[in-house]
């Protein structure tokens, strides 16, 4: 069976039927929300081309991207079509550009900063289980810290099923997170360190769940990734700091000319790196966590809010939760160097006529 419908990017094609629900919602409604997001973030049909959907299937939507990047590029799976964009009414695997992917072929997604064989499996009631699975993994960033990329995922996996059937959307979650972030705030400054972990984990977990559901179900929204990425970006400075006047109630306040390099220290050293990350994407294209295999390991460990807790969790252990806050500023010092050095070897790279190329890209191109 053949059905064409109509969406804001262009027509769409859906090729068979399928009952078996994915994230809550058919895989027709997945295709089509997949279609609207496209649309949303500028992306367009080439003219007389349609977009081609087997509903048979569930992909990583990666392909999509690429497909309305390539006209005419249609993808296979074991001589099946998948998704494509090819001349309106034409035969799918008759397309110009037809990929294989059952050869194992690895695709490099510029977008989660990974390289892997994207997702395409057969969604059936057996399958759908491993497929949500799949989907969900298939979402998370490959260059990314410690907690995010090996703490996480299976916890946040549960709570993201859950939002999921409770037809939750990314941003209730975003609003539970802030939350949570806002009252972590308010107990570490009352010396409340414990209390505050609590809350300020459960915000962590909650800031990838969102994110996540969002993925997942194609639910993302142009408030909801400001509120994610506004948050993100503004509390961890919040957090260092209330942290430190928290300390005099454990009777471990610092003096003032400590606390004062302590705050220079991670407020200048945040905003810095950040600045460092924004010049070497504005000027080479890319993130700089991905331009050798060293910076996407630096990344795991660079001081970030999720590495920094770690160090003020293991200090809060041993009672020192002074110690983690310096410790904290001292390993901000250090990220920061690190990340000046690697842009500064990028200058240099550039300027001797050698291109800034991602080893992933480098990778893609080998296989």
């Amino acid at each position: 069976m053949m059905q064409t419908i109509s969406t804001t990017l262009g027509p769409v094609r859906l090729l068979g039927e399928n009952a078996t629900p994915i994230w809550g919602m058919s895989n027709a409604e997945r295709n089509r929300r997949m279609a609207q997001s496209a649309a949303k973030n500028g992306s367009t049909l080439a003219p007389g081309h349609e977009l081609v959907f087997n509903l048979a299937y569930a992909f990583d939507p990666l392909l999509l991207r690429l497909v309305l990047e390539t006209p005419g590029t249609m993808f296979a799976w074991a001589g099946q079509p998948i998704v494509g964009q090819v001349p309106a009414g034409s035969d799918p695997m008759q397309a110009t550009n037809v990929v294989y992917l059952s050869d194992g072929r690895k695709l490099y997604n510029r977008q989660l900063r990974k390289l892997e064989q994207p997702m395409v499996r057969e969604l059936v009631p057996q399958t759908r289980k491993a497929i949500e699975r799949q989907s969900y993994f298939g979402a998370y960033k490959g260059v990314t810290d410690l907690l995010t990329k090996y703490l996480w995922p299976e916890l946040a996996l549960i709570l993201t099923r859950i939002a999921a059937q409770l037809k939750m959307t990314p941003n209730m979650v975003s609003v539970i997170g802030v939350t949570l972030c806002l009252v972590a705030t308010f107990l570490f400054a009352k010396g409340l360190f414990w209390t505050g972990f609590l809350c300020g984990f459960i915000f962590m977990v909650l800031d990838t769940v969102d994110g996540k559901l969002a993925r997942c179900t194609i639910t993302s929204s142009k408030w909801g990734n400001v509120i994610d990425h506004g948050v993100d970006l503004v509390h961890p400075p919040f957090w260092w700091y209330f942290w430190g006047v928290g300390l005099t109630y454990w009777g471990l306040g610092l003096s003032a000319g400590t606390f004062t390099f302590i705050m220079t220290a991670v407020i200048a050293g945040y905003i810095l790196q950040r600045l460092i990350e924004g010049m070497f994407l504005k000027d080479f294209k890319m993130d700089i966590h991905v331009w050798r295999p060293f910076d996407s390991q630096f990344r795991l460990i660079t001081a970030r809010r999720n590495p920094n807790m770690v160090i003020l969790f293991v200090a809060l252990l041993s009672g020192r939760p002074d110690i983690g806050l310096i410790a904290l500023a001292w390993w901000t010092i250090i990220s920061l160097v690190v990340h000046a050095v690697r842009l500064a070897q990028a200058y240099i790279v550039h300027r001797s006529g050698q291109p800034i190329v991602s080893w992933m890209d480098e990778a893609e191109a080998a296989a």
